[in-house]
């Protein structure tokens, strides 16, 4: 097997946290881009766009219905656990439909374990940020995982970032800190309240695991079928919140909804995300993403739109700002690093 070349790390660096993945992800590592030996012709520019403009969409519509269902009375792991079941479903057809083998390469399984407990505490800060603070805001801090996975790299005996790449990395953080409104938090002496500070721990807790995941999936999974290693990986998720769930662990983690908004947000949860996942597995093949990946840098924007319209979210014009240099510092530092 191939190693994944500059066309897969681009794909999963853009769909991240669309869990994402989420994670892509979490949707992050569930998306598979292994492409067929003989690879089929590229829609045209204009419909792959459309279709990545509606799945960025969707992944972001996805984000927002989280946070109705929480606010709602919906359990955190009750979330999750639709979210990658629904995920998990997709990859066990779609590994069938393939005829692949499950079975683990030689010393693949500690780090396939891995794999899937870090995508499973990824998924859970990434709600967890979800539900405390602004959406938008938890998604942008959360796609602060280039960075961290940089410095890993670096750190782990890879390439040196350039000093071109430290300053987009630092051009972005300074983004995340107007994003973020940290002056102005700072000039609250304390009266922010915990929600914030917990939801930007656990906002960058996920961007941490997901930039973990992605090293173990480049230094350690690369020879394993991404649809396999994907399955696998969602397994681990699932059987994670079930028995979190049974040893309630997170108090209120399997709730169920207490009022019709937070069905209506779960079952928009998980209508979103498995369609978007769904089109994105048949159809990434055809979509350059070489190419067009830096169209999904539109769902933190999108998700700013649908949090104002569904949620009543707004955000000051300085955060406005800071989130569009955030997007812009990402794309630049990973087109940079796909050339």
């Amino acid at each position: 097997m191939l190693r994944p070349g500059p066309e897969r790390l681009v794909f999963i660096v853009f769909l991240a946290f669309s869990d994402r993945s989420f994670h892509k992800t979490g949707f992050d590592m569930s998306i598979s881009t292994d492409q067929p030996a003989v690879a089929p012709a590229h829609f045209p520019r204009q419909i792959a766009v459309l279709i990545l403009v509606t799945v960025a969409c969707s992944f972001a519509g996805n984000h927002v219905a989280a946070r109705l269902a929480f606010e709602n009375g919906t359990g955190l792991l009750l979330a999750i656990l639709c979210r990658s079941g629904v995920a998990l479903a997709i990859l066990i057809a779609l590994v069938i439909w393939q005829r692949q083998t499950i079975r683990l390469p030689a010393g693949s399984r500690k780090w396939q374990v891995l794999l899937g407990i870090l995508v499973t505490i990824q998924s859970l800060c990434l709600y967890s940020a979800v539900a405390r603070i602004p959406v938008a805001l938890a998604l942008l801090t959360a796609n602060s995982f280039p960075i961290i996975l940089a410095l890993l790299t670096w750190g782990l005996g890879g390439a040196r970032p350039t000093l071109k790449s430290a300053a987009l990395m630092l051009f972005i953080l300074s983004g995340l800190v107007l994003a973020l409104d940290v002056p102005g938090v700072l000039a609250m002496d304390g009266d922010i309240g915990t929600n914030w500070w917990q939801g930007i721990g656990f906002a960058m807790g996920a961007a941490t695991s997901f930039a973990v995941a992605l090293w173990v999936t480049d230094h350690k999974l690369s020879v394993m079928r991404g649809s396999v290693r994907s399955m696998f990986t969602m397994l681990i998720v699932f059987v994670s919140m079930i028995i979190a769930g049974f040893a309630e662990l997170v108090p209120g983690g399997m709730a169920l909804p207490s009022a019709m908004p937070g069905w209506f947000g779960l079952g928009a949860l998980v209508l979103l995300y498995g369609g978007a996942f769904s089109v994105l597995f048949i159809s990434v093949p055809r979509l350059n993403m070489a190419r067009n990946a830096s169209v999904m840098n539109m769902e933190p924007i999108a998700t700013l739109l649908f949090g104002w319209v569904v949620l009543d979210q707004m955000i000051s014009p300085a955060q406005m700002a800071g989130g569009l240099v955030v997007i812009t510092g990402i794309v630049i530092l990973t087109v940079r690093k796909s050339a």
